[in-house]
C-alpha cells in the first residue's frame, strides 16, 4: 500500500511541476501523458483498498485507462518529436484500437473475452483478484509491445535519416517506452506482487519533463520572440481589423508616448501616429511589404525605428495587424559613421591603387621598351603591335560569336607590349644582326618566346590578377605559334593555341609586313592584306578572318598617321 501511495504522490507532485512550467510550446500529447499516469496510479491505489469485489474490478478498469491509452499519446509524441508526418486517419485508427482495448478491459468479467474467468479471496481484509487471461488480453499485451516496437522504429530511423532532429532528444524518446515496457515485462516474468509496472510510469514522467523543457528550447520561434521582446525592448502594437487599437508593451509607449494615454477598443487619439499605421496597413495588405523604417525629432535627438508588420491570427482567422517595432536609432548612426568613413577610405585606396597599377604598367612598359631598344630591327614595334591588338580586340568585342568578357579585352591589349621581352635572353650578335638569320641563329632568337614566359611569370608572380598573369604568359609563349602546328616553341595548333596568342599572331605579323626593317623595305598594305589572308588557316585562326578584314580599315588609317 505504502509503495502505490508513495508512487501517486510523486506522480501529482510532477504533473503540478509540469503544470507550473507549462508554456504554449509544450506538446499536448505529453500533456495528456501527464494527466494519465496519476488516474493510473489512483487506480492501483484504489486496487490495494478495495474491500468488496465490484470496488476491486472498478478499481482495475481505472488503472488500465494508462495501459490502454498511454501507447497512443506516447506514439504520437515520438512522431511529433521526430517530425514524422502521419495522416489523420492513421492516428484517428491507432486511437480507436485503444477504445476498444479499453472497451474490453473494462468489460472484463462481464465476459470471457478479456478475462476468461475472475475470482477473488480476501486476505486481512484485502480483495484479492484472482484472474484467467483470455484472447483480449492477450490481444492487448501484443498490442502494447507493437506500439513500442514502432516507437523504436521511428526513432532509430529519424536518427539514421533526420539529422535536423536532436540525438540528445532522441536518446530522451527512448527512455520511457524502454521503462514501461522492461517493468511490465519483469514483473509478468517473475510474478511479483508489487506492480513495477506503476513506478515505471511515474520514472517515465520525470523524462518527460526533461523532453518537455528541451521542446521548448528548440521551439526557434517561441524562443525568439520571447527573447527579442523582453529583452531588446521590441516595441508591439496589435491593431483589429477595424483599425481599432487592441494594445501594445511598455517599449511601443516609450517610442511613442501617446500610446500610454491610449483607450484600448478606439481608433489611435494621436491622428499623426494614425495616419503612420494605417500607411504600413495599407502597404502591407496592397503591395505584401512588411518592413518599413519611420523616425521622430530632429538634428541629434532624431530617433530611427524598424518595423516589422504581420497578420494577427487567432485559430482560424485573421484578427488584424501586430506590428514589431526597434530603435535602429544607435544602428543607423554607427552605419552612417562606418559608410562615410568607408567611401572616404575606399576614394583613398582607389586612388592609391590606381598610382600603383599606373607604376607597374609603366615599369613593364619601360621594360619592353628597354628590350626592343637593344633590337636593330624593330624601332616602335611593341606600340604598334599593341595598337593592333586593340584594333582587332575592339571588332572581336562586336562580334558575338567570341563572347569575350571586358576583363579579358583588357588584359589582351595591357599584355601585347610584353610579347617579346624574351629577346632579353638573346646574344646581341644575334639579336642586332643587321641582315637575315642563319638556320643556327635563327634557332637562337626563337628561344625568345619561352624565354618571355619565364620572364613574365616571375615578373607577375605577386599579382594578385591571375587573369592577367596567364594571358600575359600565353601572349609572350606563343605568339609564333602557327595554326597548322608548324611554329613554334611548341608546335601548338588549331584552338590549342591560346586565343590571346592567335590574336597576338595577326598583329605581330601584319607589323612584321608593312613596317621597314634593316634587311627589308616595308611592304603595300595590299600586298600585306594578300599575304595574311592567305595565311588563314595555315599561319592564323581563319575564325579571326572576319574581325581582321574589318578591322583592316583601321590598321591601314593608323599605320598610315605614323612613321614606321
Amino acid at each position: 500500500m505504502i509503495f502505490y501511495v508513495a508512487n501517486l504522490i510523486c506522480s501529482v507532485l510532477l504533473t503540478i511541476l509540469y503544470i507550473s512550467r507549462w508554456n504554449k510550446s509544450y506538446n499536448t500529447n505529453i500533456t495528456i501523458i501527464f494527466i494519465l499516469i496519476p488516474i493510473a496510479n489512483i487506480g492501483s491505489v484504489l486496487t490495494e483498498m478495495c474491500t468488496t469485489f465490484e470496488g476491486a474490478m472498478m478499481a482495475n478498469r481505472i488503472s488500465y485507462i494508462g495501459g490502454c491509452f498511454l501507447s497512443f499519446f506516447i506514439i504520437n509524441t515520438i512522431f511529433d518529436v521526430c517530425e514524422l508526418k502521419i495522416s489523420m486517419w492513421i492516428r484517428g485508427g491507432i486511437f480507436a484500437h485503444c477504445t476498444l482495448l479499453y472497451t474490453f478491459a473494462f468489460t472484463a468479467g462481464e465476459g470471457s473475452l478479456f478475462y476468461e474467468h475472475v475470482s477473488y479471496s480476501v486476505i486481512n481484509g484485502k480483495v484479492i483478484l484472482e484472474k484467467v487471461y483470455g484472447p483480449m488480453h492477450t490481444f492487448f499485451v501484443i498490442s502494447v509491445i507493437g506500439y513500442a516496437l514502432v516507437s523504436f522504429a521511428a526513432i532509430l530511423y529519424t536518427g539514421m535519416k533526420k539529422k535536423k532532429v536532436s540525438s540528445h532528444m532522441l536518446r530522451l524518446l527512448y527512455i520511457p517506452q524502454l521503462i514501461c515496457l522492461i517493468t511490465y515485462l519483469f514483473n509478468k516474468r517473475f510474478g511479483m506482487e508489487i506492480e513495477l509496472l506503476y513506478f515505471g510510469y511515474t520514472l517515465a514522467l520525470i523524462v518527460f519533463l526533461l523532453i518537455s523543457d528541451r521542446l521548448r528550447l528548440y521551439d526557434v520561434e517561441e524562443t525568439a520572440a520571447s527573447s527579442v521582446i523582453k529583452g531588446t525592448g521590441t516595441g508591439v502594437i496589435l491593431i483589429d481589423n477595424d483599425r481599432e487599437y487592441l494594445g501594445s508593451n511598455q517599449a511601443a509607449k516609450d517610442f511613442f508616448p501617446s500610446l500610454a494615454s491610449q483607450e484600448v477598443d478606439v481608433v489611435l487619439s494621436d491622428e499623426r501616429l494614425k495616419n503612420t499605421v494605417d500607411s504600413w496597413i495599407d502597404g502591407f495588405e496592397r503591395n505584401g511589404t512588411t518592413d518599413f523604417s519611420c523616425s521622430l525629432g530632429e538634428g541629434d535627438d532624431k530617433k530611427f525605428y524598424k518595423l516589422n508588420i504581420s497578420h494577427l491570427r487567432g485559430n482560424v482567422r485573421v484578427h488584424g495587424w501586430q506590428i514589431t517595432i526597434v530603435d535602429e536609432t544607435e544602428n543607423t548612426k554607427y552605419i552612417t559613421l562606418i559608410s562615410n568613413y568607408n567611401n572616404d577610405l575606399k576614394r583613398e585606396v582607389n586612388q592609391k591603387t590606381h598610382h600603383i597599377v599606373e607604376m607597374h604598367d609603366n615599369l613593364i612598359l619601360s621594360m619592353a621598351t628597354m628590350v626592343e631598344s637593344r633590337d636593330n630591327s624593330t624601332g616602335g614595334h611593341i606600340k604598334r603591335t599593341s595598337e593592333g591588338v586593340r584594333l582587332l580586340i575592339d571588332e572581336m568585342k562586336k562580334d558575338k560569336t567570341f563572347d569575350l568578357s571586358e576583363e579579358f579585352c583588357s588584359d589582351v591589349v595591357k599584355a601585347a607590349p610584353m610579347h617579346d621581352l624574351g629577346k632579353i635572353a638573346v646574344d646581341d650578335a644575334v639579336l642586332r644582326k643587321p641582315g637575315r638569320f642563319t638556320d643556327e641563329e635563327f634557332a637562337i632568337m626563337k628561344t625568345h618566346a619561352a624565354e618571355g614566359a619565364k620572364i613574365v611569370h616571375e615578373i607577375l608572380k605577386v599579382t594578385d590578377n591571375e587573369s592577367f598573369k596567364k594571358v600575359a604568359e600565353n601572349v609572350a609563349h606563343y605568339h609564333h605559334e602557327r595554326y597548322d602546328g608548324t611554329g613554334y616553341p611548341e608546335g601548338l595548333s588549331g584552338d590549342d593555341i591560346p586565343l590571346e596568342a592567335r590574336i597576338m599572331a595577326i598583329a605581330d605579323v601584319y607589323d612584321a609586313l608593312v613596317s621597314k626593317r634593316v634587311y627589308k623595305e616595308s611592304m603595300s598594305f595590299e600586298s600585306a592584306d594578300k599575304i595574311i589572308m592567305e595565311g588563314m588557316g595555315k599561319h592564323f585562326d581563319p575564325k579571326l578572318r572576319s574581325c581582321y578584314e574589318a578591322a583592316r580599315p583601321h590598321l591601314e588609317a593608323y599605320y598610315s598617321s605614323i612613321d614606321k
